[in-house]
């Protein structure tokens, strides 16, 4: 019988301090060439075993072996020059240095299928690959070349698609999508960019995901989270068009945010990562509050479409506190496992 409320987590686990410097993103690697190799999948290869040992379902590589959930992938394709450099404002939100498109953008090589054979070997369980979504990809660079984000997002859209059907070749199970710019351009995200997503996760037989969500917890993120007020409702913005699209999972902030659960309502039928744990603090949460804002989600998920996970990477965070916070993540949700099971017994 399947497992009811498999857990797993939104994406990146804090590197270890002999591949790069922890609690810091977009932090440069300590060792290079064949070095650099080994030192990755050690960290891939204790990543796993710490999602294993917290109890953890669906396990991911953790993003060990990348820099950048976005740029890490972009510097393996064609037409973007890294040399050049414009600032331009992320998600509305904060000022970054990043690299410039200045031809037709095109995939070489794979870019992350060697490093998921290597995690579909380390383990017997399903196995979840995090992609950066099209939309995503546009909002961290400047476009000197397409001069149109709907026209680069296509683009992008049918490169990760190459890659997306390799690493269902590889043996993944779940190709996650990551989309946190759905929570700030929504016209965009209704005209077209659900239209990319669809695109990029055409003909694939594995099952597929969206993650949407606030951020990683940095400061501007967490300083724009302020000014949202007392409710945060984006997601009502793009969960109708979603809840129509061709996506199996849609993974979202739950715990410790502003977000009413009854948006819920508006995907129900999709599979849902619910995060309820939050990666903006430091505090391990109880299993009781997992298990709480658990209670909360399923009130408009269906339980056998409810995904217990985190609200988002957690590589900014020191390891022991990820470490709790999967722990936690689990226990919370084999209390719920078990009130289900109680109930359906009764």
């Amino acid at each position: 019988m399947k497992k009811l409320l498999p857990t797993s987590t939104a994406g990146s686990l804090p590197k270890p301090a002999w591949i790069a410097e922890p609690e810091k993103l977009w932090s440069p690697w300590k060792l290079q060439g064949d070095k650099l190799i080994e030192g990755k999948q050690d960290a891939l290869r204790v990543a796993v075993q710490e999602q294993q040992q917290a109890g953890i379902d669906i396990v991911s590589d953790g993003e060990q072996t990348r820099q950048h959930f976005v740029t890490t992938f972009i510097e393996y394709l064609n037409g973007v020059d890294f040399e050049r450099r414009k600032t331009v404002k992320i998600r509305d939100r904060y000022e970054a240095s990043v690299p410039v498109v200045v031809d037709s953008v095109a995939r070489k090589n794979p870019v992350f299928v060697d490093d998921a054979k290597f995690l579909r070997n380390q383990t017997q369980q399903p196995i979840k690959w995090a992609l950066p979504g099209p939309m995503t990809m546009i909002d961290t660079l400047f476009d000197d070349y397409y001069q149109s984000r709907e026209k680069l997002a296509w683009e992008f859209a049918k490169i990760l698609n190459q890659e997306a059907k390799e690493l269902e070749a590889a043996g993944v199970d779940i190709i996650q999508f990551d989309e946190p710019a759905f929570n700030v351009f929504f016209d965009e995200v209704n005209d077209w960019g659900i239209a990319a997503l669809e695109k990029a996760i055409e003909g694939l037989r594995c099952e597929t995901a969206v993650h949407i969500c606030y951020g990683y917890g940095i400061k501007a993120n967490t300083d724009w989270k302020k000014t949202l007020g007392s409710e945060w409702r984006q997601y009502e913005e793009v969960f109708p068009k979603l809840q129509a699209s061709s996506i199996n999972f849609i993974s979202l902030e739950c715990h410790n945010s502003r977000v009413p659960m009854d948006l819920l309502e508006l995907i129900r039928g999709k599979k849902v990562m619910v995060g309820a744990i939050d990666v903006a603090s430091q505090k391990i949460e109880t299993p009781q509050e997992v298990a709480d804002t658990l209670r909360q989600a399923l009130r408009f998920v269906d339980a056998d479409k409810l995904y217990p996970c985190t609200n988002c990477g957690m590589a900014p965070l020191p390891r022991q506190v990820a470490r709790g916070k999967l722990n936690a993540l689990s226990a919370g949700a084999q209390i719920v496992r078990q009130e289900l099971s109680a109930e359906t017994a009764c």
